[in-house]
């Protein structure tokens, strides 16, 4: 487990971003947690603790420099990722996950309770049933296969101006000149992962007045 700290905060320290002790410690139980719980609930294939970490902890870490938005919703969030790190690294943020599979919702109110995240709600549903009040100012998402679909999925979740975050692999790279006029593509992140030899990317789009 010392090995596995080391490399995070390594991490961490490659992404300059500066967390408390404590803050460490949590990121460091919610990966014990997704270990002991994918033995049962199969939360991702990845069953390597050291990969588990560079593949979902700091994939999800090295969103955080970017991300303003004080109300926050990660949209199949699955095991956590990356709504979890992002709730640990913002407490004074709303980060909400949101998830259609009862297992998966299961362990994230486990987690919640254990890393005692007093900033996060999970929401069992279906996306396109889910009707928060009030809107987030921010989706994210890295469970979508395409930006179209988390368009389609996801605007009644927003505000006009708001925000879009969608993490991407390079290799599933679409154009993006093609999206509807609901959204405006702001920026186009090229994401490096410590440890992680793999492209990613941090796709920014906005809602537009239609």
């Amino acid at each position: 487990m010392e090995q596995l700290r080391t490399i995070l905060i390594a991490g961490l320290e490659a992404l300059k971003i500066e967390l408390a002790d404590e803050q460490i410690e949590k990121l460091m139980a919610y990966l014990t947690l997704l270990q002991k719980w994918n033995k049962v609930y199969n939360l991702t294939a990845i069953r390597d603790p050291e990969e588990m970490l560079i593949k979902h902890l700091l994939d999800s870490l090295a969103v955080v420099p970017h991300i303003k938005e004080n109300r926050i919703i990660d949209v199949g969030t699955g095991g956590g990722v990356p709504g979890i790190p992002l709730a640990i690294c913002f407490p004074e943020k709303q980060v909400d996950l949101l998830d259609s599979n009862s297992k998966k919702t299961r362990f994230l109110i486990q987690a919640k309770a254990e890393l005692g995240l007093v900033n996060t709600q999970v929401i069992h549903s279906r996306v396109e049933e889910y009707k928060p009040e009030p809107l987030y100012d921010a989706v994210i998402s890295r469970a979508f296969a395409s930006v179209q679909d988390m368009l389609e999925w996801t605007h009644h979740l927003l505000p006009d101006g708001g925000i879009w975050w969608a993490m991407k692999a390079q290799k599933e790279f679409e154009d993006l000149t093609k999206l509807p006029g609901l959204v405006k593509i702001e920026e186009v992140i090229e994401l490096h992962v410590p440890k992680l030899d793999a492209e990613r990317m941090l796709v920014k789009g906005s809602k537009q007045a239609i």
